[in-house]
């Protein structure tokens, strides 16, 4: 097709055809590179931010349960209550920090709905832990931070029925609220924690979509841009042969000048197009590190999701921990009541042994005048006899008295006997009562003890939280730091592309010489 054509219109078709392959390549890079910077925008401004913004909101929530059930304990001191509920007023405003950070961000319909529904949960858990901070104003106001302990003492001193007695009992209460409260609390915020993660999740899965639709641009990019260098450099070579066959003969018979000219264009070409390979491999260069850096960014973000699930998991051990010191703090709470109650029937034991040992006393000090009144009816009996004769008369009488007297003095010890039975039985009561609540104690020590070591492990497990909490956050440091890296290679490719336009230019130029050298040789075609 070329040889019916003259050299002119070769030259010109033939730079037209190198011009159009290099905008072909050229343009496929520039798409490619205006997807991935969409796509790296949006896991940046988007993704990233909200996901952070959104684990905010969780912490937060999470401190604020932690420092709840904190309230619960009436062991807390009045300065350790206050750490408690400042802590809760920092949670609340990390998240109003946090809500206000994830709603600048842009939301997709269905990212908005699972949001709605996460605001849903999170107002019912919000009224819930109003109620609770409620509850807890009452118990303060009491002034009774450990109404058990106050109870057992008023008891030991005999002020069941006085008004302290009255104010610790609704204190006590009030304390059973506060747990009640604190056990629906979790609840709700077991079901705003899910619907929070949901919506981290969704934005975690947005960004993977992206990191592999960034992938597949990155693949198109490398595969185009060894397509333009393998393509390229070939198509020069066919057109410069057929040229060379077209021109070869008439060129021999050309001036040496131009010859010379020709030469020199051609050398300042190929030296433009060596530039221009150069910044090709630059290119494909900075995007494998490109793809390295997004390799990483796709690391830490699952190893972000590995110790947000290792957190999760401890919160979850810490709170079965929570769960069982609560049964055992309960079970301490029945025994010492229930060892109350026996040191009370000891009371009333020792209280009846009382009253009958008065009894005793009375019955020994009839016994003793009886002993007395016999003794006096003996003298009279004696002085009877003495005078004897008809008046022994009045000895019988006597004797008769005494003995009546004597069937007295017989029933009162009789009843002497039998209240000292009755004695040794409250006695042996009391012993046994008393031995009952020895046990009881010992019981009850040893589920104190038990619920010490509850609180330690609770304490373990926090710390433990703590501890994948920091491990997060250098992750996500990592993150941004990785996505610096991505923005300075996607500058190299930006500052390859302007270096590519200029190589170009310096092509152009090349050409218009070229030009002029055939418009010297237009007599010789």
């Amino acid at each position: 097709m070329l040889r019916n054509l003259n050299l002119q219109t070769r030259l010109i078709s033939a730079f037209l055809m190198m011009g159009l392959l290099v905008f072909l390549v050229a343009w496929v890079g520039w798409t490619s590179t205006s997807t991935l910077s969409q796509h790296i925008e949006t896991i940046g401004k988007n993704n990233l931010p909200s996901i952070e913004a959104l684990l905010k909101i969780n912490e937060g929530q999470t401190q604020i349960e932690s420092s709840e059930r904190a309230l619960i304990n009436p062991a807390l001191s009045p300065v350790e209550r206050q750490d408690a509920l400042n802590r809760m007023d920092k949670a609340w405003q990390q998240i109003k920090d946090g809500f206000k950070a994830y709603e600048a961000t842009p939301r997709t319909a269905e990212e908005d709905a699972l949001y709605k529904q996460m605001l849903k949960y999170w107002e019912e858990w919000k009224q819930e832990d109003q109620e609770l901070l409620r509850i807890n104003q009452e118990f303060e106001k009491v002034g009774i931070l450990n109404p058990l302990a106050l109870q057992i003492e008023l008891i030991k001193q005999g002020k069941s029925n006085s008004p302290e007695m009255a104010r610790a009992r609704t204190a006590s209460n009030l304390l059973n609220k506060l747990s009640q409260q604190a056990k629906l609390i979790r609840v709700k915020f077991i079901t705003s924690e899910k619907s929070t993660l949901a919506v981290a999740d969704y934005n975690r899965k947005q960004a993977d979509n992206a990191y592999q639709s960034a992938q597949n641009d990155i693949s198109k990019t490398q595969v185009s841009v060894l397509l333009g260098m393998t393509v390229g450099p070939l198509t020069a070579i066919i057109l410069g042969i057929a040229l060379s066959i077209a021109i070869a003969k008439p060129l021999d018979k050309a001036l040496k000048g131009i010859i010379n000219m020709i030469v020199s264009s051609s050398t300042e070409i190929a030296a433009t197009i060596e530039q221009q390979e150069r910044l090709a491999v630059q290119q494909a260069a900075s995007v494998n590190q490109t793809t390295t850096t997004m390799d990483e960014l796709g690391a830490s973000s699952r190893q972000s999701a590995m110790q947000a699930e290792s957190a999760l998991e401890n919160a979850s051990n810490v709170l079965n921990m929570a769960a069982e010191g609560s049964k055992v703090v309960h079970k301490t709470q029945e025994g010492m009541l229930s060892l109350t109650e026996k040191v009370g029937a000891i009371a009333d034991q020792v209280l009846h042994l009382s009253q009958q040992t008065n009894q005793i006393a009375n019955i020994t000090n009839l016994v003793s005048d009886l002993a007395n009144q016999t003794n006096m009816l003996a003298i009279n009996a004696t002085v009877e006899a003495v005078r004897s004769g008809e008046q022994g008369k009045s000895f019988g009488v006597v004797a008769t008295e005494i003995r009546r007297l004597a069937d007295q003095s017989k029933k009162s010890s009789d009843l002497i006997n039998d209240l000292i039975n009755v004695i040794k039985n409250s006695i042996n009561k009391t012993v046994v009562v008393t031995d009952e609540g020895k046990k009881t104690l010992d019981n009850s020590l040893k589920l104190t003890e038990c619920t010490a070591d509850n609180f330690n492990n609770v304490a373990n497990a926090i710390n433990s939280v703590v501890m994948s909490s920091q491990q997060i956050y250098l992750n996500s440091k990592q993150q941004a730091i990785a996505i610096e890296q991505v923005v300075d290679a996607m500058n190299v490719l930006n500052k390859g592309a302007t270096e590519t336009a200029s190589g170009i230019t310096q092509s152009r130029i090349g050409t218009q010489t070229l030009n002029k050298a055939a418009f010297n040789l237009t007599s010789l075609v």
